[in-house]
This record gives C-alpha cells, sequence and structure tokens, in this order.
C-alpha cells in the first residue's frame, strides 16, 4: 500500500530526514506526484543507522564517532538519585541510554547506619552511596583535621596499612549477571572500580589530607609512590573484575584539575600518575580488547588531552564550558577523544530557566554532535530543580534525532 504525504515545494529537510520502508508518495502544492520507493537508510545517507537503535547501539556509535540515530544521554557518569522523584529511579522516568555497574556494599552496615545518624542535620557531604564509601574509608570530612593516613611518616607505616577489603567476593558476585541483564535489555553498561572520589590522586589526597600528599609529591617521593602502588593494586584488581564481567565503557577518574588549569605540573602527573592509569588501561584491555575507556576530570585538564589519547583513553569528561572549550578540543582533536557531558555551568543547572537549558543543549548538539557526543550535564545535579533535567532530557530529544 502507498504512503501519501503532503510537503510544500522546497520541503527537501523533511524528505532528507525521513527513511521509508515502504513506496511513499508525495504531493508537493498537489500540482506534482513523484513515487519514492523504498530506502536503506534515513535520507539516503549510507552512514546512517537503518531504523531506530537500542540504547546500546546509539551509545557505542557515538563514542566511536558512528553516526547514531540520535545523540545518547546520561544524567552524569554515575548512578543518579533524584529527590523529587524519590524512590523512583530516573531510568525509570527519562529515556537514559547507560546504565551504571556498581558494587555492592559490604554485607555489615551497622557502623555505616550508626555514622549517618551522627550527621548534624545541617551537613551535606554526599548522597548515601557516598557516604558509604566515607565511612568504609574512615574518611570524615566533616571532621577538621586528622586524615586516615595523616600520621604515616615511613615506608614501614604503610606496609603494615590496612585498607578496606574491596574484593570481597560478596561485593562483586553479581556483577556479570547485571551487566548481561542490562546488555540483553538493550542498554550500555558502564562500571568503575569502587574508589574514593578518585582512582589515584584523589584518594591519596583524601587519605593523607591534600597539604600533606602534595607534600608527599615534592618532598617524599618513595613515600608517594608507595602508597600510589598500594592504591593501584587495588585499582587493577577491580578493573579486572569489571572487565571479566563484560562492561561495555570502563570509568575512570581523578580530579587533577581545578577551574584555570591542573593541580599539579604536568611533570609530576606523568611521574606519579599517568603510568599507572596506562597500567589499569592495558590490564581491561588484556581481558575486554573492545572496551572503551572513559576518563573524567574536573576543571581544565586540556593539556592532559594528548597523553590520555597516547594511553588509551577514548572519552573524556565532563568539559565543563567555563572551564573547556569543547568546540576548540573538537577542532584540534577531531576524531577522538569523544566528549561525555559539555551541558552547563553548575550556575545554570541550579538557577537558570529550562528555556536556557534546551538552548544550551541544541547549541551543543549544533557545535559537537552528534557523532562523537554522549550528552551529559556537565555539573551534578543534585541541587538542580526537576524542570531543568526535564528540560534537558526532553531537548536532546527534540534536538537529537538525526
Amino acid at each position: 500500500m502507498t504512503e501519501i504525504r503532503t510537503f510544500k515545494a522546497g520541503d527537501s529537510d523533511g524528505c532528507r530526514r525521513l527513511a521509508f520502508p515502504k513506496p511513499v508518495e508525495f504531493r508537493f502544492d498537489l500540482l506534482l506526484w513523484i513515487t519514492i520507493p523504498p530506502l536503506p537508510c534515513r535520507g539516503g545517507n549510507p552512514e546512517a543507522p537503518e531504523g531506530p537503535m537500542t540504547p546500546r547501539e546509539r551509545v557505542l556509535a557515538s563514542l566511536r564517532f558512528e553516526r547514531p540515530d540520535r545523540s545518547p544521554v546520561a544524567l552524569g557518569f554515575f548512578a543518579q538519585s533524584i529527590t523529587a522523584l524519590d524512590p523512583t529511579p530516573p531510568e525509570a522516568v527519562f529515556p537514559l541510554d547507560v546504565r551504571f555497574l556498581e558494587f555492592d556494599p559490604p554485607a555489615r552496615q551497622d557502623g555505616y547506619l550508626d555514622y549517618l545518624a551522627a550527621l548534624p542535620d545541617d551537613v551535606y557531604l554526599g548522597n548515601p552511596k557516598q557516604l558509604r564509601t566515607y565511612h568504609a574509608w574512615n574518611y570524615h570530612p566533616e571532621r577538621p583535621g586528622e586524615r586516615p593516613l595523616s600520621r604515616v611518616r615511613s615506608l614501614g607505616d604503610l606496609v603494615d596499612l590496612a585498607l578496606p577489603d574491596l574484593r570481597d567476593a560478596r561485593r562483586q558476585r553479581r556483577l556479570a549477571a547485571r551487566t548481561r541483564a542490562w546488555q540483553a535489555e538493550g542498554y550500555a553498561v558502564a562500571g568503575g572500580p569502587p574508589h574514593l572520589g578518585g582512582e589515584l590522586f584523589e584518594m591519596a589526597a583524601r587519605l593523607r589530607g591534600f597539604d600533606t600528599f602534595m607534600a608527599d609529591l615534592g618532598r617524599r617521593p618513595p613515600l608517594a609512590h608507595a602508597l600510589l602502588d598500594r592504591l593501584t593494586g587495588l585499582l587493577l584488581d577491580n578493573v579486572r573484575l569489571l572487565a571479566t564481567a563484560g562492561i561495555d565503557i570502563l570509568l575512570l577518574d581523578d580530579d587533577v584539575a581545578m577551574p584555570t588549569g591542573l593541580i599539579i605540573g604536568p611533570a609530576t602527573w606523568r611521574e606519579f600518575f599517568k603510568p599507572r592509569l596506562a597500567r589499569a588501561i592495558r590490564t581491561a584491555r588484556e581481558i575486554a580488547p573492545e572496551i572503551l575507556v572513559f576518563y573524567h576530570c574536573d576543571g581544565d585538564f586540556t593539556r592532559l588531552i594528548p597523553e590520555l589519547l597516547e594511553i588509551g583513553v577514548d572519552i573524556v569528561n565532563p568539559l565543563q564550558p567555563d572551564c573547556m572549550d569543547a568546540t576548540a578540543i573538537r577542532r584540534d582533536f577531531p576524531r577522538g577523544p569523544a566528549f561525555w557531558g559539555t551541558v552547563g555551568t553548575a550556575l545554570l543547572w541550579d538557577r537558570g530557566a529550562p528555556d536556557q537549558i534546551r538552548e544550551e543543549v541544541r547549541r551543543r548538539l549544533a557545535t559537537l554532535g552528534p557523532a562523537g557526543l554522549l550528552l551529559a550535564p556537565a555539573y551534578d545535579i543534585d541541587f538542580a530543580p526537576l524542570a531543568n533535567i526535564e528540560a534537558f532530557v526532553r531537548a536532546a530529544e527534540d534536538f537529537g534525532r538525526l
């Protein structure tokens, strides 16, 4: 059966964007009849996909710089909790394309629950998952002064150091099953190692205290290397577990930058962090050669991008628009890394209007997408109005379709 559609003369854009599974007859200004046979892809573009993609196909295509049916969407790089939706998870409300794999919490949580009950009402340290992690590492940012490893003075002190047992079999037993189930439902699965807010730099700084660890890097390199070696051992164990579980995207993160540039110099990053990060990536790809590697760093880490590419990073996040120029980076590196994030400043998310969010999404898609871009907020949305989150998702749907 022939389908009849009417367009105004010159309306080639509508024709270009539609795929026709059966012969379609067009009437232009009711003067001319044209019959077009079925086309194998959208608008006859050989690079465009046939029909709608699954979320997993969409994510992997875009992050590999192939053409998706629309730009994929996430609300961050970990599972989000939105107060206005609780207890319903955001992925049950919004068409999000990624599912985030997490290790199960420890079996016994009595101490954690006591810790939550003892927190002052006017103190906000993070969501419950973050607080559980803080408790496991005996890290209490709400208490001034001493940090878990602030009294370590020698390599000998580190030998006897007892770190949380992140390799507990009970925490990992469902990783593979969850991954397979989500992939069977058509979702891309991303997972990161459990850590204290960053695999290496951030974790060491929180354990030692920021000033103390910065002094370690400059004045006590053997101590810094020894601590980082211990943390790298934990990282490698968990990277192996995630790669074996079959995740699509390995999430690595470390905030080594501030809004105006790097916290540590490039030479320091190369000596202490780059080789260890490279080892984690090699470890993952020895098990899963096709795995995509994601790297998160807040602030301006533009100077690190060539070296992140060198060690195998495929995706960078969040490219905060008030810190980094994503358009310039794409111009300088047109075939990678892919971008995950790019949308909005903290002020825009928390204080802006939905129409401003929509315009930001439209602009990002016009300048950076669709291939090589996964749209996501560039800042945490803990305090963002629900209307702004809804505007973001709807704008991605409205402007992101090809």
